[in-house]
C-alpha cells in the first residue's frame, strides 16, 4: 500500500503505522498481546472483538468517549468537520458561553481523536473517519439499548418496513410533494429535518403542547409510549413524521429531528476539559507531615496490638472462609475502633503477610514468621512495608459487611473481597493529591468528579449483551418526567473505592489533616527508601524507661523500646492510651509474669532498672505477696489433680461452695483429684482467689510464654489483576518485530507454481510442494542468497507461514535466517509442507 493511498480496512491502517505507534497500541491495550498475534490482520481482528473493545472503551476519558459516541451517530465514514459540528453544534444559537465551549472543544478534539486512533477504535483519514464496527454497535442507538447521546435511530432506520401509503400521508401532512418511490420519500423527509429554515417553519406551526412533548424527548430517551387514541399534540407530531412508530404503542423521535432541536449537538454538555480538583483547605506542610507521622505511628501500634491479641492463636475460620461477625466485633473493641476500621487493619495485616491461617485441622488465624521479622525493623521501615502492601492490594476492606451478588454477607478475610480496580483508583487518587501544592487538602466532591471524567464507564453498569427488555420510554401525556440520571457520590464502584482510599490513607498516615504528606510524595516519586528516610526524623525515638506511681500504675511518656514494651505488657495491663500510655499492675498481671517464668527478684530488678522514679512500696508488696502464693498449689494431669504441702489450704478449697462444680475428692492429705481438665481447673481456682501453677509430669512448674504461636511460613495474598499486565519495553519490541515478520510472511508476493500437483491452493493456506521440489528450491535459494516462503508444521502440529533466507542445507536440515522470528533457525526438511519463491518487485 502506498503512503498516500487511504486505508480500506483497519488492518491496512495498522499496517501503515510505524513500530512506535504499534507498540503504543499494544501498551494501551495489553489484552491484544495474549497471545502475540501472528500478523497485522490477526491483530486487527482481535482489536475488533467485543470484549477487547469494551475494555478499551472503559479506559477512555469522558471527552474521548463523547467523541466516539458522536462518531457512532454520525455517517460512516464521517468527515472531521461533521464530527466537530456534532460536538460544538451548528452555531445558530451562538452566545459568549457557546463560543468559549466551542473553542475548548475545537482545541481538545484532535487529542481525543488521536487517543481513539492510538487504541485502534478509530481509523481512516480526517475526511473519512471510521469508528470500528464493534464500538459502533455498542454505542449506536437501538430500541434495546438507547445511545448514550440520547439520540434515536435515523429516519431511514425508523421508516424501514413502513408502507408507502403511510409515507405519502407523512409527506402530505409535512407539506412535501408526493412521490411514489419510498426511497425518495424518506430522502425528502430527511432533507426537511436537516433544513434549518423549513424545519423552523414547521415547528412554528406546531401546537405548544406538541413542542412540550418534543422537549421531553429531545435529550433522551427518545422513545415514548402512546395510547391507541393519542392526544392531538402527539397525533400532530406523528402525522408529520416527527414521531415515528416503533411498535403499536411506542414511537421514537428520529435522529435528524432531534439534532435540529439540539442545534446540531450530539451531547447536552460536552466536557472537553478535565474538571479541576479544588482545594478544600490550605495547611502548613510541616503540620501535615507531623500529623501524618503521628497517625503512621498509631497505625504501627494498632497492627502490633491486633496481632498481640491473637498471639496465642487467633479466632477460628468460618467454614465459608473469613472472620465471624462476633470475632470482628471483639477485635474492634480490643482496638477501640469501629468495625469497618477494624476490618481495614485486619485486611492490611493479611495483605502485608503478617497474618494468615495456621493450616491446622481446627483452622485459626495467627501471626506469621514474617511478623517477627517486621517487628525487628525500624518504625519507618515498618510503615513503608504496610503502605507498599496497601497500594497494590486488590482486597477491599470497605466491602466487609455488605453482600455479594447472591445476597451472602461479605466477611473480613473472606473470599469475594478482591476488586481489581482498587490499585488503579488508589494510585490515581494519590496522584491527584500530589498534583496539588504541598499542604493542600482537596475537596472530595471535585476529586470524585475528576475520577468520573477520567473513567466514565468504569464501575458503571452496562446492559447485558442478551438483554431483551423493551425500550426506555417516556409515557405521555401526564405520565411523569424522566428520572434523573445523575448518580450520587457513592453510586459506582470507583467512587466508593475513592472514598475508601481517602479514609484509609488518613488512617495509615499517608495523608495528614486531609493533605498528602511529604513522605507519601517521596514514596510515589522515588520509592520506599526515600519515603522511609523522610519519615524517620518525624517519628518519636523509643524510650528505655517508665514512670512508676504509687497507685500501682506506670506511665510510658512515649513509645517504648521493644524488649521493655514486651516485658511490661506481660507484667501490667494497658489502662489507657494516647500521647502517654498508662499501665496498671494487678495480681492477675503479676501472676501472668510469674507464669511466664519470671521470679519475684527478676521483677524487682526489672522495675528498678527501667523506672525513672523509685519503685513504690505498694508495688513491691504486691509482687512479693503474689509470688509468695504463686505455685503454692500445683495442678497437673491425672485427669487433673491439685497438690499442696499445706493440708489446711486443701481443706479450705473443699469447704468452699464454689468448688462444688469441680467435683474434687481427696486422694492424699496433700493431693486432690478433679473430674475436669487441668486448664479449666487452673482458671476456676484463680477465680476463687488462689494462685495455682501448672506442673509437668515430672513435677516441674510449667512456664507459659506469650506470643509463641506462629503459622508456618506464608506468602502474602497475590493481588487479582484487572487484566493482562502492562508489557515492558522488551516485550513490546519483540512483539512488534514478530507481528511485522508474520505479516511479511502472510502478505509477501510469491511466484505461483505451474499447474499440477503443486498448484497454488486457496489464499492464506500453506504452500504445497513435493519433497524433491522443496529440496531443490531451498538449495537454489541457499546458493543465490535469496529468500523463500515456506509452510512449516512444528512438533506440536501447529502450522505457520514463514519467510526464510537459507544459508546451509545438509543432513535433512536447512539453516536459514527466519525473517518471521528475526533470528537464525534450523528446520527439518520433512516438516516443511512446501516452498515458493518470492516474486520480484513489481511483479504479481
Amino acid at each position: 500500500m502506498g503512503t498516500t493511498t487511504p486505508p480500506r480496512t483497519l488492518a491496512e491502517a495498522l499496517r501503515a503505522r510505524g513500530d512506535e505507534s504499534l507498540a503504543g497500541l499494544l501498551r494501551a491495550r495489553p489484552d491484544l498481546l495474549t497471545p502475540v498475534p501472528n500478523d497485522i490482520t490477526q491483530l486487527a481482528t482481535r482489536a475488533g472483538t467485543r470484549a477487547s473493545v469494551v475494555r478499551a472503551l472503559e479506559h477512555l476519558d469522558r471527552f474521548a468517549l463523547q467523541t466516539a459516541e458522536a462518531l457512532a451517530v454520525a455517517p460512516d465514514p464521517a468527515p472531521y468537520a461533521v464530527l466537530l459540528s456534532l460536538l460544538t453544534g451548528d452555531g445558530l444559537d451562538d452566545g459568549e458561553q457557546h463560543d468559549e465551549a466551542g473553542a475548548a472543544i475545537t482545541a481538545a478534539l484532535p487529542g481525543a481523536l488521536a487517543a481513539l486512533r492510538e487504541q485502534a477504535l478509530v481509523w481512516g483519514e480526517d475526511e473519512r473517519l471510521r469508528l470500528v464496527r464493534t464500538a459502533r454497535e455498542l454505542l449506536a442507538p437501538s430500541p434495546q439499548h438507547p445511545s448514550p447521546t440520547g439520540l434515536g435511530p435515523t429516519v431511514t432506520e425508523a421508516t424501514a418496513g413502513m408502507s408507502p401509503g403511510r409515507l405519502q400521508e407523512i409527506l402530505a401532512a409535512a407539506g412535501l410533494p408526493a412521490t411514489h418511490d419510498p426511497v425518495s420519500a424518506v430522502s425528502a423527509l430527511c432533507a426537511l429535518f436537516t433544513d434549518r429554515t423549513r424545519m423552523a417553519e414547521l415547528l412554528d406551526s406546531a401546537p405548544v403542547e406538541a413542542l412540550s412533548v418534543l422537549d421531553r424527548l429531545v435529550w433522551g430517551p427518545p422513545y415514548g409510549e402512546v395510547t391507541p387514541n393519542p392526544t392531538p399534540p402527539v397525533k400532530w407530531l406523528r402525522d408529520r413524521g416527527l414521531l415515528l412508530p416503533v411498535s403499536t404503542r411506542t414511537v421514537v423521535l428520529p435522529r435528524e429531528a432531534a439534532l435540529h432541536l439540539r442545534a446540531g449537538r450530539a451531547h447536552r454538555r460536552p466536557e472537553p476539559v478535565a474538571p479541576v480538583v479544588a482545594a478544600l483547605a490550605e495547611r502548613d506542610p510541616q503540620a501535615v507531615d507531623r500529623a501524618a507521622a503521628g497517625q503512621a505511628f498509631t497505625a504501627l501500634s494498632t497492627i502490633e496490638e491486633l496481632l498481640k491479641l491473637w498471639n496465642g492463636g487467633g479466632p477460628a475460620i468460618l467454614r465459608a472462609g473469613g472472620l465471624s461477625v462476633r470475632e470482628l466485633k471483639r477485635a474492634a473493641n480490643a482496638m477501640d475502633a469501629t468495625e469497618p476500621v477494624a476490618a481495614f487493619w485486619i485486611e492490611l495485616a493479611y495483605a502485608a503477610g503478617l497474618l494468615a491461617s495456621d493450616g491446622e485441622s481446627d483452622e485459626r488465624y495467627a501471626a506469621t514468621p514474617a511478623y517477627d521479622e517486621w517487628l525487628d525493623l525500624p518504625a519507618h521501615e515498618r510503615w513503608t512495608r504496610l503502605v507498599t502492601a496497601w497500594l497494590p492490594a486488590t482486597r477491599t476492606a470497605g466491602l466487609v459487611g455488605g453482600q455479594d451478588a447472591k445476597g451472602r454477607a461479605l466477611s473480613a478475610l473472606g473470599p469475594e473481597l478482591d476488586r481489581s480496580a482498587a490499585p488503579d483508583v488508589r494510585r490515581r487518587v494519590l496522584t491527584l493529591f500530589a498534583q496539588l501544592p504541598p499542604g493542600t487538602a482537596p475537596d472530595p466532591a471535585t476529586l470524585l468528579e475528576r475520577l468520573r471524567w477520567e473513567r466514565p464507564l468504569r464501575g458503571t453498569a452496562r446492559p447485558a449483551q442478551g438483554d431483551r427488555s423493551g425500550p426506555s420510554a417516556a409515557h405521555f401525556p401526564g405520565a411523569g418526567d424522566r428520572s434523573a440520571t445523575a448518580a450520587d457520590d457513592a453510586s459506582d464502584l470507583r467512587s466508593r473505592l475513592a472514598l475508601w482510599t481517602l479514609n484509609e490513607a488518613e488512617l495509615l498516615g499517608v495523608t495528614g489533616r486531609g493533605a498528602l504528606s511529604s513522605q507519601a510524595r517521596a514514596l510515589l516519586d522515588e520509592g520506599p527508601g526515600a519515603a522511609a528516610a523522610r519519615l524517620a526524623p518525624l517519628l518519636p525515638e523509643p524510650l528505655d524507661h517508665v514512670l512508676l506511681q504509687a497507685d500501682l500504675t506506670a506511665v510510658a511518656p512515649g513509645p517504648l523500646e521493644r524488649p521493655l514494651a514486651e516485658t511490661l505488657s506481660v507484667l501490667a495491663d494497658v489502662e489507657s492510651k494516647g500521647g502517654a500510655t498508662v499501665y496498671r499492675f494487678t495480681p492477675h498481671s503479676v501472676r501472668r509474669a510469674l507464669d511466664a517464668g519470671q521470679a519475684a527478684t527478676d521483677l524487682h530488678a526489672f522495675l528498678a532498672a527501667h523506672s525513672r522514679t523509685p519503685v513504690p512500696q505498694p508495688l513491691s508488696y504486691l509482687i512479693d505477696d503474689v509470688a509468695r502464693r504463686h505455685g503454692h498449689l500445683r495442678i497437673g494431669a491425672a485427669s487433673a489433680y491439685v497438690r499442696c504441702d499445706d493440708e489446711a489450704v486443701l481443706n479450705e478449697i473443699l469447704a468452699d461452695r464454689r468448688s462444688t462444680g469441680l467435683r474434687l475428692r481427696r486422694l492424699a492429705p496433700t493431693v486432690l483429684a478433679a473430674q475436669s481438665d487441668p486448664g479449666p481447673l487452673l482458671e476456676a481456682l484463680r477465680e476463687m482467689g488462689y494462685a495455682p501453677a501448672a506442673e509437668s509430669a515430672d513435677g516441674d512448674v510449667l512456664i507459659t510464654r506469650a506470643g509463641a504461636r506462629r503459622t508456618p511460613p506464608r506468602t502474602p495474598p497475590v493481588p487479582v489483576p484487572e487484566g493482562p499486565p502492562a508489557p515492558d519495553g522488551t516485550l513490546l519490541g519483540a512483539a512488534v518485530r514478530a507481528i511485522r515478520a508474520g505479516d511479511t510472511a502472510a502478505t509477501v508476493v510469491r511466484k505461483e507454481p505451474a499447474e499440477g500437483p503443486s498448484a497454488p491452493s486457496a489464499p492464506g493456506s500453506l504452500p504445497r510442494t513435493t519433497s524433491a521440489e522443496t529440496l531443490a528450491t531451498v538449495q537454489a535459494a541457499a546458493m543465490t542468497g535469496s529468500a523463500v516462503w515456506i509452510g512449516y508444521v512444528n512438533a506440536d502440529g501447529a502450522a505457520s507461514q514463514r519467510v526464510i533466507a537459507p544459508v546451509r542445507v545438509e543432513g535433512g536440515f536447512v539453516t536459514a535466517y527466519d525473517h518471521t522470528a528475526d533470528e537464525v533457525r534450523t528446520y527439518p526438511l520433512h516438516r516443511i509442507t512446501g516452498v515458493a519463491e518470492l516474486a520480484e518487485e513489481g511483479t504479481a
